[in-house]
């Protein structure tokens, strides 16, 4: 409780000024707030984010692609997201695929390669 709150059973007393009760809220004395915020959601802008060059075209057209999520509002975001990902994850990937006619041969299977000697002798049973 605060300081002017009175007892039970004792009259009512006047708050001290400029203290609000909760019966009087503090709101401007000129009507209903101007300035009150909005619950609306805001309209799509650009992030003004730059964008370099990388010097691949494909990667480059899929970055600029990333602009268009600049005028759809939030929901529209995640599409553009995904196809830009999907993009990149195949542009990754052929990097990893060999040429046209490269006649290397892909590593041949053979025996398999002895793994990391462990630092303890396990190969004996050591029950008693």
């Amino acid at each position: 409780m605060s300081d002017w709150t009175p007892e039970a059973g004792t009259p009512p007393v006047s708050p001290p000024e400029g203290v609000s009760t909760p019966e009087e809220p503090d709101l401007p004395q000129d009507g209903p707030v101007a300035d009150a915020p909005s619950f609306e959601p805001a309209e799509p802008a650009p992030l003004g984010v730059e964008r370099t060059s990388t010097g691949r075209a494909e990667v480059d057209a899929l970055l600029e692609r990333l602009a268009d999520a600049d005028h759809l509002p939030a929901d529209g975001h995640t599409e553009v997201y995904e196809d830009v990902h999907r993009g990149l994850k195949s542009a990754l990937t052929s990097l990893d695929a060999r040429p046209a006619g490269d006649a290397r041969p892909a590593a041949a299977p053979g025996p398999p390669r002895p793994g990391p000697t462990p630092a303890y002798d396990n190969t004996h049973d050591h029950r008693s």
